[in-house]
């Protein structure tokens, strides 16, 4: 097929397109029935439309020859984008993946409708800057925005502008050799704006990131960096760039601008999203059900997340620093083939205890435990205390593909996990939960907060999965079932909101103030926010509920607990419960204020 009749059957395809539905097909819950929606995302925002029976069969088809339409339309697509680049620049004979002129064009239009990231602002300020010899480096953990960042990027450039840009999509057979001749011609041609994606998935990348800042950039280039290997980026601005690079972070996605980027309101939704922009459904034996772009909506799809997200960032960054010098006392792990193994297993119990314990014996579940202690207190059902633990145990470690002691030839020892949960920062999967304590000498408790709680979600669900195919429990009624279900992943879902709020308090606080968990002679306070200023403290109580009752912040009148706090924190100025419901106050001066709104307004 010659450049006309590809453009001919694309012009054919788009105008076909236009006649049928928009969107996904998905399934939803309903009253205990699954039923079909289409789903689509409009200016930003996710919509859904429910299908009526006598449309079914229709749509059905409808939606089937749209996404063969689309396949074949990107195919054509990227034959025409080679054709033109390839008439452009062959004589140019460039070594790596270079795009430019209307071929770029194209590709920007792809983000034309999407809401950009907060960290915009800081790209598009690097790239008016006047300051010459620093590169800017755009990382974080796959589907976070980093690629449509770019291009959005581009798109704010002029048209005489996007003349002098161009874009370059690394892949593994490049070498910094065949980058520093592309970009020796592109420099000779005049192009101002380079624009490099998956830059760490060339194995020479970290051990001579400096050229693009001491040559490129120095000669007026505005060179911008981007990939998923985050811990290539911080190995590279340890040895190479130090402090010639701009840095911009895109792991972390606060509930304000998630809300903002895709319409949702919802902590629970922000919750099974995962913290990425990509979401699904959570049908474990439909598979017909699952979204294929969702990261965390299912397990398999959480392991496979966590083995290319994280697992193979770490692995790839170790083998490419130095001859891979920096595996340290990771390198039998990783000869055995039981790294990927190791990480996983410390993920899955990062947000309660980062113990050697949980690597050295039998796995087993706290959210299980939790679950059942909270409905005996209830005297609601003990149908958790006599389910075959060990059975369901086991089926929960298949689904989370997870090996006991048994199954490691290589002892893991306090260096290993160290070790980890250093690249695991690095990585900003995790931060350290900061925690203070009105006791004296007393020892250390680490806690950590995870960034993205939809792996720990995913792993929640998974349970539940693994619960419901127990011989007892299946046996149980199916209101005991529903109570004691529900009851696990409500103990989740209000242990990670309490992580959430906290984390994205600390971050959003001004220098005079900080936000800690409160560790008492006699139990916690949730969160406190000390103001050094005025010597004054909050204290707040985070409840996954829409009720209000004393139960829930009976601790925040408790006498001696407040004592206690104000003899090193000063005067309590506030008492507060955040929570599902609306804002009101008690007749005891306690704020109840909704927590959705409360992280809008950080």
């Amino acid at each position: 097929m010659n450049h006309n009749e590809i453009t001919n059957r694309i012009t054919e395809l788009e105008q076909q397109l236009s006649t049928l539905p928009s969107g996904t097909l998905v399934y939803k819950t309903i009253q205990g029935k699954k039923q079909p929606y289409l789903q689509w995302t409009e200016n930003g925002k996710s919509k859904s439309k429910y299908i009526k029976v006598n449309e079914r069969d229709t749509v059905l088809s409808q939606v089937q020859l749209r996404k063969k339409i689309v396949t074949e339309l990107k195919e054509l697509k990227r034959l025409t984008s080679y054709d033109q680049s390839f008439s452009i620049f062959s004589a140019l004979n460039f070594k790596t993946n270079v795009t430019t002129g209307n071929s770029l064009r194209n590709m920007i239009k792809s983000v034309s409708e999407f809401q950009k990231r907060d960290c915009f602002d800081i790209l598009q300020k690097y790239l008016r800057s006047s300051v010459f010899g620093r590169v800017c480096l755009l990382y974080g953990l796959r589907r976070t925005g980093k690629t449509t960042l770019l291009f959005q990027a581009m798109s704010e450039l002029s048209d005489i502008e996007l003349n002098r840009v161009a874009y370059i999509k690394a892949r593994t057979s490049d070498t910094m050799a065949d980058m520093d001749q592309d970009l020796r011609k592109l420099s000779e041609l005049n192009y101002k704006y380079i624009f490099i994606d998956e830059v760490t998935l060339m194995s020479d990348f970290i051990d001579s990131a400096a050229l693009f800042s001491d040559v490129y950039a120095m000669m007026g280039m505005k060179i911008v960096l981007s990939g998923t290997d985050s811990l290539g980026f911080w190995f590279a601005l340890d040895q190479e760039l130090y402090d010639r690079a701009y840095t911009i972070h895109t792991t972390f996605i606060p509930f304000k601008e998630h809300s903002r980027l895709l319409g949702i309101e919802s902590i629970d939704e922000y919750i099974r999203y995962g913290g990425t922009l990509r979401a699904g459904e959570t049908a474990f034996d439909d598979k017909d059900m699952l979204s294929p772009d969702a990261s965390f909506h299912d397990n398999e799809s959480t392991r496979r997340y966590i083995d290319t997200a994280i697992c193979k960032n770490i692995q790839h960054s170790l083998a490419c620093c130095e001859n891979g010098g920096h595996f340290r006392h990771l390198q039998s792990l990783y000869h055995a083939g039981e790294l990927t193994s190791a990480i996983n297993r410390i993920i899955e119990d990062m947000n309660h205890a980062f113990l050697i314990q949980t690597l050295t014996s039998t796995f087993k579940s706290h959210d299980l435990g939790s679950a059942a202690q909270m409905l005996r207190k209830q005297n609601s059902t003990r149908i958790l205390d006599h389910i075959d633990k060990e059975s369901v145990t086991s089926r929960l470690m298949e689904l989370l593909d997870i090996r006991n002691k048994e199954n490691l030839s290589i002892g893991i020892t306090n260096t290993h996990v160290a070790e980890i949960k250093e690249y695991l920062k690095a990585l900003e999967l995790i931060v350290d939960c900061p925690t203070e304590t009105t006791q004296i000498n007393a020892e250390p408790l680490e806690r950590v907060l995870f960034i993205q709680p939809g792996m720990r979600y995913c792993q929640a669900q998974a349970l539940v999965h693994s619960l419901m195919k127990d011989p007892l429990f299946a046996s149980a009624s199916e209101a005991e079932r529903k109570l004691a279900t529900d009851k696990i992943l409500e103990d989740v879902r209000g242990r990670m909101m309490e992580e959430i709020i906290l984390l994205e308090t600390v971050k959003s606080l001004p220098q005079h103030k900080r936000a800690f968990k409160l560790l008492l002679s006699r139990g916690e306070f949730d969160m406190v926010i000390y103001n050094s200023e005025n010597d004054t403290c909050e204290l707040y109580e985070i409840k996954h509920s829409h009720k209000v009752v004393p139960e829930q912040y009976h601790v925040l009148l408790d006498n001696e607990r407040c004592a206690e706090t104000e003899r090193r924190f000063g005067t309590i100025s506030k008492r507060r419960v955040l929570y599902c419901g609306i804002d009101c106050d008690t007749e005891d001066g306690i704020e109840y204020r909704n927590a959705e709104a409360y992280l809008k307004s950080l």
